[in-house]
């Protein structure tokens, strides 16, 4: 006997256009809503539960991909740069694509099936890409790859994930929020010298010590940040001394730093990206290429160092002397890739 289904009306909203994540339905159906989509990223927006790949040229110019060939893409995300690369495979050859979040790669996967890549050239994988060693050793060596290593706007947008302060929602940040702790959780058990330590080592804070003092402030009174919002007052209220034609904008800048300290930290990023560069030349087949996209200064410092030790100890026969950035062009059609720098490596023969 059939269930009787329950309709589930959509969120409504108030005026003319939708505001919150959760009322933007039309962003969320591409496939339904094409003119909608294009009118968003026309107005250099980004559409809800969506995300613009970067770069896409530059990288497919220099992997040079050819059908038959094997290869890799370590952070999988929406799958635009997946779905580029299996197109220069032509049917031909596997892509392997990997990533911790257990939400996005489900739909991802079944986004690109609808599109035509299937089994038989596409497998997702939902493992850490500090893991890449094991990929390399059930399915390389690999002719080309990719790393992005930025933050999907998927995650950035939906306020349940938590991963910025302009929407209301639950400090988390966790790249898989099946694991680790939270980083409401961090700031509730945190050192007023370790979060100093964290805020200037990962995002260059300077009103590092101010801020902690603050977070510290509310543990002790047993008021602990537990929301995106919540954060960000505490970073206001930590930067009142700065004139107030000033303050705006630097609370502004100190939110984006201090959010993005705390999604490093919760998720081990430095840790996981120098576990994969050290492995990185391993699973790379003579000749093989692979292009890294990095969106701040820790992160390219790191890849640009593996990469240049790796040429002078011969792992690569060629490195990126400089790193390539996108077009103006890219970056105001999506602001989100103004940050954005491109290294590559060739493995040595």
């Amino acid at each position: 006997m059939e269930e009787n289904q329950v309709h589930k009306r959509r969120v409504r909203y108030k005026g003319t256009h939708p505001r919150t994540f959760e009322e933007k339905y039309k962003e969320k159906n591409p496939e339904k809503y094409a003119d909608t989509i294009e009118k968003v990223i026309k107005k250099g927006s980004t559409p809800a539960g969506m995300h613009i790949s970067i770069m896409v040229k530059e990288i497919l110019d220099f992997l040079q991909i050819k059908p038959g060939q094997t290869g890799f893409d370590a952070t999988l995300g929406y799958g635009g740069h997946s779905m580029e690369m299996m197109k220069c495979l032509e049917g031909k050859g596997h892509l392997h694509s990997l990533d911790v979040d257990p939400i996005e790669i489900v739909k991802t996967k079944e986004r690109l099936a609808s599109k035509g890549f299937g089994d038989d050239i596409f497998t997702a994988h939902q493992m850490n890409f500090a893991d890449i060693d094991q990929l390399g050793a059930e399915f390389g060596p690999f002719e080309f790859g990719m790393a992005d290593l930025g933050v999907s706007s998927m995650q950035i947008d939906n306020p349940e994930r938590g991963f910025t302060y302009k929407f209301e929602g639950p400090l988390d940040l966790r790249l898989n929020p099946e694991k680790g702790i939270s980083a409401a959780e961090r700031l509730a058990d945190i050192t007023k010298e370790e979060l100093i330590g964290m805020l200037v080592e990962n995002s260059d804070e300077p009103y590092a010590e101010e801020i902690a003092r603050e977070v510290i402030k509310r543990n002790r009174r047993k008021d602990p940040i537990k929301t995106t919002t919540q954060f960000k007052d505490v970073i206001e209220e930590a930067l009142k001394f700065i004139p107030e034609a000033e303050r705006k904008e630097a609370v502004k800048k100190s939110c984006a730093r201090c959010f993005q300290a705390l999604r490093i930290d919760v998720n081990s990023e430095f840790e996981v990206l120098y576990s994969f560069m050290e492995k990185l030349p391993g699973i790379l087949a003579p000749g093989g290429r692979v292009a890294i996209l990095t969106f701040h200064s820790g992160e390219d410092r790191l890849v640009k160092k593996f990469l240049k030790d790796g040429l002078k100890s011969g792992l690569y026969s060629e490195v990126s002397e400089d790193v390539i950035r996108p077009s103006a062009e890219e970056c105001n059609r999506n602001p989100r890739a103004r940050s954005t720098k491109m290294r590559w490596a060739v493995r040595a023969k």
